[in-house]
């Protein structure tokens, strides 16, 4: 079995910073693209940013650029998410997903084969 699983979320002041990881069972995340995305309230699911195999190249959402972050930790088989000067319109379940194959599309959530099932982050005003 194939699992990834989401953790950090949780409740922060607008301003703050909260580093959201991805972990892996069941297969390298080297090997695959990982990519990052949320769902609030009444909205469709979007992608906010995406790495490489191999963590060479990385892309964002507009509206998370300069303040979030992707990043691999092979040792680890994690990739994580450094979320800075957070907002209230960044509240949402955040997940983490998997694929093989090309970096480009990666902001398609049909792209992705394995997901995590979620964190919670809420930014308060």
């Amino acid at each position: 079995q194939l699992q990834l699983v989401e953790s950090g979320g949780g409740l922060v002041q607008a301003g703050g910073s909260l580093r959201l990881s991805c972990a892996a069972s069941g297969f390298t995340l080297d090997y695959y693209v990982i990519g990052w995305f949320r769902q609030a309230p009444g909205k469709e699911r979007e992608g906010v940013s995406c790495i490489s195999v191999g963590g060479g190249s990385t892309n964002y959402a507009n509206s998370v650029k300069g303040r979030f972050t992707i990043s691999r930790d092979s040792a680890k088989n994690t990739v994580y998410l450094q979320m800075n000067s957070l907002k209230p319109e960044d509240t949402a379940v955040y997940y983490c997903a998997a694929f093989r194959g090309l970096l480009n599309p990666c902001m398609e959530p049909n792209r992705y084969q394995y997901w995590g099932q979620g964190t919670q982050v809420t930014v308060s005003s």
